[in-house]
This record gives structure tokens, sequence and C-alpha cells, in this order.
């Protein structure tokens, strides 16, 4: 006959079971929950970040073809099917916006993007993507243009309408 273990509390524990405590599991999901606080956040930032610097490259590329379309026509086009390829749409899905100053459209002066002193921010056309919220105004100082990433000075700036 086998001889009678004697009981420790320790060797009761392990007969007991090989779990996790309550506290043990609630201590773990603790420690999910803050890492995933702190993560979402500067992942939405790189991603915002990321966004962005696409719609910067976009620009140049669609100001580069407007300027091939100006030296083989000698004029900006009226609207960005005249460049001969469909443009990209900006990283939230929505066409890039452009208005040629020169439009025989009716309405296009009170639609020129304009800076905090209320000045064009270019000579001959408007380039820029509607940003994140998918809302824009003429003046960059109002509330739905701070999101927009905009062409401005003729090229020589290309972000954020708040960054100008």
């Amino acid at each position: 006959m086998a001889a009678a273990r004697p009981h420790s509390p320790s060797s009761a524990r392990t007969e007991r079971g090989r779990g996790f405590t309550l506290l043990e599991l609630l201590m773990t999901l603790t420690v999910i929950a803050l890492l995933t606080g702190v993560a979402l956040p500067s992942y939405s930032r790189i991603i915002r970040g990321q966004r962005i610097a696409q719609c910067e490259r976009d620009l140049r590329l669609i100001a580069m073809s407007i300027e091939r379309y100006r030296t083989r026509t000698f004029q900006v086009p009226q609207d960005l099917g005249q460049l001969g390829t469909a443009p990209p749409k900006d990283p939230w899905g929505r066409d890039y916006q452009f208005l040629n100053f020169a439009s025989p459209a009716p309405g296009v002066k009170g639609k020129i993007r304009k800076d905090h002193n209320l000045h064009p921010l270019n000579s001959e056309f408007d380039l820029y993507s509607l940003g994140e919220d998918g809302r824009s105004s003429a003046p960059l100082t109002a509330q739905a243009s701070h999101d927009d990433v905009i062409w401005a000075r003729d090229g020589a700036f290309v972000g954020i309408a708040t960054d100008y």
C-alpha cells in the first residue's frame, strides 16, 4: 500500500489546479488595455502622417502633369481630365480639387483659395485635397479648411493648410 503524502499549503495548490486566479487575469487585462490605449493614438498619428505624405506626393505629380500639359498646349487645362491620364484619388478616396482661375465657368473667382490675409494662394490655379473630413472653404482660416492638403505659392509649399 502506498504511503499517504503529507498535505502542505503549496502541494494543496498544485493539486487543486494550475489555472490563473481572477486577480492575475484582471491584471493581465489591465496591462493589455493600457498598452492598447497608448498604441492606438500613436498608430492613428502614423497612418494620418502617411496619408498626408501620399497626398503631398500626388499633388506634386499632378502639378508636374499640369506643367507638361502647359508646355504642349501653352495653356492651363480646364480640368484634370485633360491631362491624358486619370488622376489618382486622394488617400481618403476622393478626387483632388482643381480650379483654373482663367476658367469661363461662373463663380470661379469666389472659389479661389486664400491665405489668412485673403490673398490668393497661387497665381493661375488651385490644386488641393479636401483632407480627412472631406470639407473645405476658400479661406484657409475657415475650420473646414484646416485639414486640407494644399499646393500653394505655385508649388513652393505643399502640405497641410494649418502649416501654411
